[in-house]
């Protein structure tokens, strides 16, 4: 399968990322992407950006190199009730928009809890993207996150980082394959995406997309195949 787009990306801007917007979207030029998302981490995530940031997103060009760029945040999830670190305000502003679990922000619960904060979270209109649901330190009810993300119209994120061997989550493929054979079953989306923190790594699927094929996932279950597709989950319009 050819992968059009990267919707979860990072740049010097998130305080541990490593290239600038330009060079990100150089990097996705060059290998062939149409569509970038650049996510920062939002604003209680430690030496990131702040609200004058993602304030000011308007002023930022939407293409360069001939690649469309989303450009978004990745939010923390706060609680086991799904609070988030931005207000409704600066988040109807965004392109994009991601829900992650970070140790910084919040500590690891039962999987009770951890599951009612991903079910809580995904109620949020503003919405898209449940960002590496595949940590171990943070157990999961993958059937009920499954369900509930077919429920609301969110992605459920496949994420290359979290399958890389120098990447301090834990239990990645082991929790993407179950994750994977539930959207199977339920017929629920996902996107693939690098998380990446520097341009050399931009639509870097090559974990994924091994542990996809080895499934046999389907491709008309993964929106990276076409930016129409990925965009009917993510336009404004999705809010209702």
């Amino acid at each position: 399968m050819r992968y059009v787009l990267d919707a979860h990306t990072h740049t010097l801007a998130s305080g541990h990322a490593y290239s600038t917007i330009r060079e990100m979207a150089k990097a996705a030029s060059e290998k062939g992407l149409e569509l970038l998302g650049i996510t920062e981490h939002s604003m209680k995530m430690p030496g990131t950006c702040q609200l004058f940031y993602f304030e000011n997103l308007q002023m930022a060009q939407r293409e360069l190199y001939g690649v469309e760029l989303y450009l978004g945040t990745e939010l923390n999830i706060m609680d086991y009730e799904g609070h988030v670190d931005m207000q409704e305000k600066t988040l109807d502003k965004m392109d994009i928009v991601i829900a992650s679990m970070h140790i910084p922000c919040v500590k690891p619960g039962t999987r009770e809890e951890n599951t009612n904060a991903y079910l809580e979270v995904m109620k949020n209109p503003y919405l898209h993207i449940i960002g590496h649901p595949d940590d171990a330190r943070y157990p999961v009810d993958y059937l009920a996150l499954v369900q509930s993300a077919k429920e609301h119209r969110v992605l459920l994120e496949v994420n290359n980082n979290s399958l890389d061997p120098r990447c301090g989550r834990q239990g990645g493929e082991e929790n993407i394959r179950i994750m994977l054979k539930y959207c199977m079953e339920y017929q629920a989306p996902i996107i693939v995406d690098s998380d990446a923190h520097a341009d050399y790594l931009v639509g870097n699927h090559v974990y994924a997309e091994r542990i996809l094929e080895e499934l046999g996932f389907p491709e008309t279950l993964v929106v990276n195949r076409s930016v129409e597709e990925f965009k009917k989950y993510v336009n404004k319009d999705k809010i209702l």
